[in-house]
């Protein structure tokens, strides 16, 4: 039965106006109206179908993904989309490409580290697309080390070129998305040589494809590095491999914002310092949170929708059998990661304006928030993908405390390291932990005294690096305490600001508790090691979280829908809107190419003979 919504009697039980969380998840009316619009018009759009993407072949899929790419391009440049239109169109195809890396990383980096002449030579033909751009900087050998990078480019005073060389298979580009079949240049990372002297890691513009042919230039080897998982996945993008041998490229294509070599080969420092360059890493970072929160959220209302549609066991008399969300084993997974998906996104929209703010302190020359914004970024992005730099600006930030030098920020609670040393939890009964003020000190406290232990173990070393390298993981745990802790107060930050529509403020609450109350109870060694609370409480903790789940229960669905994503966009049968899923499973099956024929390839060959006991050999 088309049309007909399996889920209608969920909706029916939210206690809250969906419409205006749908404002609350999207950030503002704009950005809601903006994502509302967009993903619709891909929706809708037959060109960006995805059936058939899991059981394609590579080469079928990949070309199936150029053709998206382009025809995106097109649809871009003839409905005049803006730049937030255009990338927000990205977004809802869905469809991982290399027109990522070329808006995403090729063009923020010559924006960010390309001189004014650079940007108004690179930047129209990126613009333009005239040129295709990726980032290569990892290494097969080094992963996201930067500084342990082993491609060269050597000055060569006489020619006035680089030579960009890769001097070992370890040094070879390995995984840039878009490298692999199509990007004509790429921004690659190399150790500068000049003058016999290693001056570090640097950008450099180098052209890899003639725009005649697409063929290789001398002395380029590039090629993709083969399948990841899934089809529907990320298959269709062609990370690459890339070797340079001897390439020789004009000095003028070292990115030349910071740091110049001038004609005769000597290294120079503009007046521009370094740490602008790392505007780009924090925004590259925060994208990095803000697309966990996305992944999150599409993996969370797939999973809450079956969950409301499947029923299994529990049925008295052959009726009706249990709606498996209603089991708490479930609830207690399900929707602590609900709780996560808000909360991420939360965190995600503040990183944002952090990366506003720096880069405006950046460009004014006030470098005093970048290390806290380095360490959130790093840190955050670590805690909602799967955290030392963090760890490091922790044990600092202990050892800076007698100084009388405040900290400030996300780690301004380190200002009342006295009382957090000595306070201890005054919750009586379950209810108390709903209490804001009682979760944000429980928080503070655990990650307090874990930085403060780990200080202090640190600094029994002679060398401290001997003090970090021991104490990697409990340094990694304070550091996800500290993390946890940014969350649940951004959470906890946002509730304080001023929220409309029914009910939308009441939901939010009860899934901030989910998020705060869930950490507690899944870290409550944390919190009853550093003895900030009793068992007791624990146990008062684990109860009120049961009572939440209860009270989430009805609204679940109604908090899925608010992410507004299309059927399309989830991509799955199970997740679909209307919870029509068995009859669309049932469909679905039949087009599975193994379906394409009754008796299937090798049956004559194998099964036959098998069944005819035809075998050749009679010792089996």
């Amino acid at each position: 039965m088309e049309g007909v919504d399996y889920l209608a009697g969920e909706r029916r039980k939210a206690e809250f106006d969906v419409d205006e969380m749908k404002i609350v998840w999207a950030g503002s009316r704009h950005a809601f109206q903006l994502s509302d619009r967009i993903s619709k018009l891909v929706a809708s759009d037959p060109a960006f179908s995805k059936d058939g993407r899991t059981t394609m072949p590579r080469k079928e899929l990949f070309k199936n993904t150029l053709r998206k790419a382009t025809y995106a391009w097109k649809r871009i440049i003839e409905l005049r989309l803006t730049e937030e239109e255009a990338t927000k169109l990205r977004v809802y195809i869905d469809e991982p490409a290399f027109t990522d890396l070329h808006w995403a990383m090729f063009i923020p980096v010559i924006k960010g580290s390309g001189s004014e002449e650079q940007q108004q030579k690179w930047l129209p033909l990126a613009y333009k697309m005239q040129i295709i751009g990726c980032y290569a900087q990892t290494e097969l050998g080094h992963g996201s080390n930067v500084q342990g990078l082993e491609t060269t480019a050597t000055f060569d005073p006489q020619t006035d070129e680089f030579i960009i060389h890769s001097p070992t298979l370890t040094s070879s580009k390995w995984w840039p998305g878009g490298l692999g079949k199509i990007a004509t240049h790429a921004v690659a990372f190399a150790r500068l040589i000049t003058e016999g002297k290693d001056h570090g890691v640097h950008g450099f513009i180098v052209q890899l494809r003639s725009l005649e042919d697409h063929k290789p230039l001398p002395g380029i080897t590039v090629g993709d590095i083969g399948m990841k998982f899934g089809n529907g996945a990320y298959n269709t993008m062609d990370n690459g491999v890339l070797r340079f041998d001897h390439v020789r490229i004009p000095r003028d294509q070292m990115l030349m914002r910071v740091s110049q070599v001038t004609r005769e080969g000597k290294y120079v420092q503009s007046d521009i310092p370094r740490q602008i360059l790392y505007g780009t890493m924090v925004f590259v970072r925060q994208t990095i949170v803000s697309d966990a929160s996305s992944a999150l959220s599409r993996a969370v209302c797939i999973a809450t929708r079956y969950s409301a549609v499947r029923r299994q066991f529990g049925s008295q008399d052959g009726g009706q059998e249990t709606q498996v969300i209603d089991y708490k084993t479930q609830q207690s997974r399900l929707f602590p990661l609900l709780a996560s998906a808000y909360a991420f996104r939360f965190v995600g929209e503040w990183l944002k304006w952090l990366y506003t703010d720096v880069t405006q302190k950046l460009q004014a020359g006030d470098f005093s928030t970048l290390p806290e914004v380095h360490a959130c970024t790093a840190g955050l992005k670590s805690l909602t993908t799967s955290a030392t730099a963090v760890a490091r600006f922790l044990v600092k930030t202990v050892s800076q405390l007698g100084s009388g030098k405040q900290p400030v920020g996300t780690i301004a609670y380190m200002g009342r390291i006295e009382h957090l040393m000595q306070c201890r939890s005054n919750v009586q009964q379950a209810k108390d932990w709903l209490k804001p003020s009682a979760v944000l000190e429980a928080f503070e406290a655990r990650a307090a005294r874990m930085s403060i232990s780990c200080a202090r173990n640190v600094s029994k070393f002679a060398n401290p690096e001997d003090g970090f390298a021991e104490l990697s993981a409990d340094l990694a745990e304070a550091a996800v305490a500290h993390c946890q802790l940014i969350v649940v107060s951004k959470f906890i930050e946002k509730l304080q600001q001023d929220i409309p529509g029914k009910g939308v403020r009441q939901q939010l609450e009860a899934l901030c508790s989910v998020y705060a109350l869930f950490l507690l109870h899944k870290h409550q060694g944390d919190f009853l090691a550093t003895g900030y609370i009793t068992p007791k409480q624990a146990s008062l903790a684990n109860d009120q979280l049961r009572a939440l789940y209860t009270q989430v229960r009805p609204n679940a669905v109604a908090l899925v829908d608010a992410f507004n994503y299309t059927d399309h966009f989830l991509g799955s049968i199970l997740g679909r809107y209307d919870g029509n899923v068995y009859p669309k499973l049932y469909e679905e099956a039949w087009k599975d190419p193994l379906n394409a024929t009754v008796v299937p390839d090798g049956y004559h060959e194998y099964i036959r003979p098998l069944l005819k006991q035809q075998l050749r050999s009679a010792r089996l």
